[in-house]
């Protein structure tokens, strides 16, 4: 059982009697003597997402659940589900557009680096590699002799994400994105 100190994000852990998928954790120092930290954590719960935030001492011991990465490709959307493969087996995982909201922006048919996030065997989330490549669809025109640490503008991604870029960039051009802080990082290669 590991304390909530060590626990990640996108671990899966048991409490009060549900299994719950961490989303976000951030450390919480009191500035008294002798103050613990605290880790405020948002959970949702496998099956239904309904979200819920806890607080736990740094010291206090968590439920660990059975909890596995699958690397899959997307296959296909239809509706508001997304439809994966496993890379390995081929074994299909369907996933509702809701449980993957924040997800989805960086999804497209050539997104590479995808993991299925299984909790007791079943698809409970998608895990996004670090940086994207994603296609500029609409962005200002590009200005001519604009330097790498000019002002930027707004460019809209293929799915619909929007991001601030570098002047020079056009239309049409493959960039890559963190997708953690949903930021231009460089032109694709």
């Amino acid at each position: 059982m590991p304390k909530a100190s060590e626990i990640k994000k996108n671990a899966a852990i048991e409490h009060n009697g549900k299994v719950y998928l961490i989303k976000d954790i951030n450390k919480l120092t009191p500035s008294g003597r002798g103050g613990a930290s605290l880790y405020r954590m948002r959970l949702y719960e496998v099956g239904t997402g309904v979200k819920a935030d806890e607080s736990f001492k740094a010291e206090e011991m968590l439920t660990a659940v059975d909890f596995s990465r699958r690397k899959v490709t997307l296959s296909y959307i239809d509706g508001n589900e997304y439809f994966f493969m496993d890379n390995e087996d081929y074994t299909s995982y369907a996933l509702n557009d809701e449980t993957i909201a924040d997800e989805a922006l960086f999804i497209t048919e050539d997104t590479k680096g995808l993991q299925v996030l299984l909790v007791e065997g079943e698809p409970v989330g998608i895990e996004l590699p670090t940086a994207v490549d994603m296609l500029i669809i609409e962005t200002d025109p590009s200005i001519k002799g604009a330097s790498a640490t000019a002002r930027t503008k707004p460019a809209k991604l293929s799915t619909g994400l929007m991001i601030q870029v570098p002047e020079y960039i056009a239309n049409g051009e493959r960039v890559r994105v963190n997708t953690e802080e949903h930021k231009f990082i460089s032109r694709a290669d």
